[in-house]
């Protein structure tokens, strides 16, 4: 007797190389001949549940694996950028709709956050140029400075979270890049893995994709770097921003590959490295 084990189950295989549920204590070993024949019988209908039974199975454990800290990295940042594009958006509507009422108030506060709050907590002044608009028009107003309020509460939120799992998911990169870009870093490598097996001359160039397909498709000047290019240290890089771009990414991959792979932590000495070269 024989033991033939498979996905769907494991069978027992008799000296016609037949199958039979079951094992025995002590099989002999299967000859390779035999293994044509066995399969050609798992194509009998009978055998049609346990295959679909079995690969649903696989394909939920296979789901529940693949989502990680990275699918939540992700999201998140995702719906931050998301919440910036709905505030500035509404914020800009609030403006023109409150300058009705009040105009003065939209050129004493540049911040929408800060705008948003003294919409519902400011009063109009009697010098006022705007409007006299009824009470109940006011508040639909108002109503809107309370939601957008909230947005920006919400991001807030999102921001704290966002940074509390990364820091312990991607100490060094968190560490080098700052919450924000990091994370952007992530989604933009569709994960930290993939991340840390990018060349630094992609991570360097991430997020300015549609100015590298450009370059090759019309021969444009090639980008030099793409969300990179909003960290402190290659904003004060002056003229030397592409050096400095490409400086920054060498590290970060570096950054991506300790944490990927648990190294210690060096992001303070690679920024001081950096610092000392390019200050």
């Amino acid at each position: 007797m024989y033991i033939f084990k498979h996905i769907i189950n494991t069978f027992t295989v008799g000296k016609n190389f037949n199958l039979k549920p079951g094992t025995v204590k002590k099989p002999s070993k299967l000859p390779a001949k035999a293994i044509p024949h066995i399969l050609e019988q798992l194509k009998d209908p009978k055998y049609y549940e346990q295959f679909y039974t079995k690969n649903i199975e696989l394909t939920q454990k296979k789901i529940k694996e693949d989502i990680n800290q990275d699918n939540l990295i992700i999201q998140t940042i995702s719906a931050i950028s998301e919440i910036d594009k709905v505030t500035n958006i509404l914020s800009k509507r609030l403006r023109e709709w409150y300058s009705l009422y009040y105009p003065e108030l939209s050129q004493e506060f540049r911040d929408h956050e800060q705008y948003a709050e003294l919409v519902i907590s400011k009063k109009k002044k009697v010098s006022t140029m705007g409007a006299d608009l009824l009470k109940k028009d006011v508040e639909v107003i108002e109503q809107l400075a309370s939601q957008l309020s909230a947005l920006f509460n919400q991001r807030k939120s999102l921001e704290e979270y966002l940074g509390s799992i990364m820091k312990s998911y991607c100490p060094n990169l968190v560490s080098l890049a700052g919450v924000t870009i990091a994370a952007k870093l992530i989604n933009l490598a569709k994960g930290l893995r993939r991340m840390a097996l990018l060349p630094a001359s992609t991570i360097q160039l991430l997020g300015a994709e549609k100015a590298l397909f450009r370059h090759i498709k019309s021969g444009a000047r090639s980008p030099k770097h793409g969300i990179i290019i909003h960290h402190p240290l290659v904003q004060n890089a002056g003229r030397d921003k592409g050096k400095a771009a490409r400086m920054l990414a060498d590290k970060l991959v570096l950054c991506a590959r300790l944490d990927y792979f648990k190294g210690e932590f060096m992001a303070e000495m690679y920024r001081k490295d950096l610092e000392e070269k390019l200050g």
